[in-house]
């Protein structure tokens, strides 16, 4: 027995180093490759090439709307780069909104290996291009996250002052989500990564949008309930249908959604819906 025990201590142990080893890959997976730019679905676009505070460079679109009010700084998810987000793109140009989307370090053409303080650090140098250099007023920014880039979006939204903030599909925290998950191997292995939603949001002071699909197949509903939970009023919440990767393409709602909320971060009131209790649902 005693031999058995010690084989399965060593096996917990092999299991637990090589999950700690292997979760670089597991959370960050860039594509180097970009596809198309936005000039090839007709939109207009400045290639940029930003610089982290730390030196490294990083590759970034700012695709400009005439008469734009509002800016969007849109903080993608885990995979791909920037050249994968073209729905999402035309869905705000629709929406009247200039955008700025970057690339964190080791996706697309931006230097450097992703880390989780890399990433902060790459949101802050594209916030610093937008009010540094652009001259854009942080009141009229509003930063979007998608997935990981929720958390991101998240953590520089508690830094910095602006109009709103909008998640869509996050997650809560990695711990959260590696429980969820994987309830026995979270318990057994060293987490490298917190991407702690939650706990930036005690500190955003901007009205908050969340957005989650019931459907999502990679973070649990709940996950998105509790980065809702988490935010300050005003709040809104709006209830997506479909996968993690296209619910936003499937929910007929979406779009009515985000044009409510933006209408509302542009210098308005707040009207009732977005109050902390109950949480409004949109169709």
């Amino acid at each position: 027995m005693i031999k058995t025990l010690a084989e399965l201590l060593l096996f917990l142990g092999l299991l637990a180093g090589g999950l700690y080893l292997l979760q670089p890959w597991m959370v960050f997976m860039p594509s180097r490759e970009i596809a198309q730019t936005p000039g090839d679905w007709g939109l207009a676009y400045e290639e940029l090439w930003l610089r982290a505070r730390d030196g490294v460079r990083l590759h970034a679109w700012y695709l400009p709307q005439p008469g734009a009010h509002q800016v969007l700084l849109f903080f993608h998810g885990n995979a791909g780069n920037i050249s994968h987000r073209r729905s999402s793109l035309e869905i705000f140009h629709r929406r009247g909104l200039a955008v700025l989307i970057l690339d964190y370090r080791g996706y697309g053409r931006s230097d450097g290996r992703p880390s989780e303080a890399g990433l902060y650090r790459d949101a802050t140098a594209a916030w610093d291009y937008l009010v540094g250099t652009r001259g854009i007023a942080p009141g009229a920014i509003v930063i979007f996250g998608r997935s990981l880039g929720g958390a991101v979006a998240a953590r520089l939204a508690a830094e910095v002052q602006p109009a709103g903030l909008i998640l869509e599909s996050t997650f809560s925290s990695v711990p959260d989500l590696a429980g969820a998950l994987y309830p026995v191997l979270s318990h057994i292995t060293m987490l490298r990564y917190r991407f702690d939603t939650v706990s930036a949001l005690s500190a955003v002071r901007c009205p908050v949008l969340v957005l989650h699909s019931r459907e999502d197949d990679i973070i649990p509903y709940a996950l998105g309930q509790r980065v809702y939970e988490a935010a300050h009023p005003p709040k809104a919440f709006q209830d997506l249908i479909g996968d993690h990767n296209g619910g936003f393409l499937l929910s007929p709602g979406y779009e009515q959604g985000l044009a409510q909320f933006l209408a509302h971060t542009n210098g308005t009131a707040f009207p009732s819906y977005l109050s902390a209790e109950p949480a409004t649902v949109f169709p």
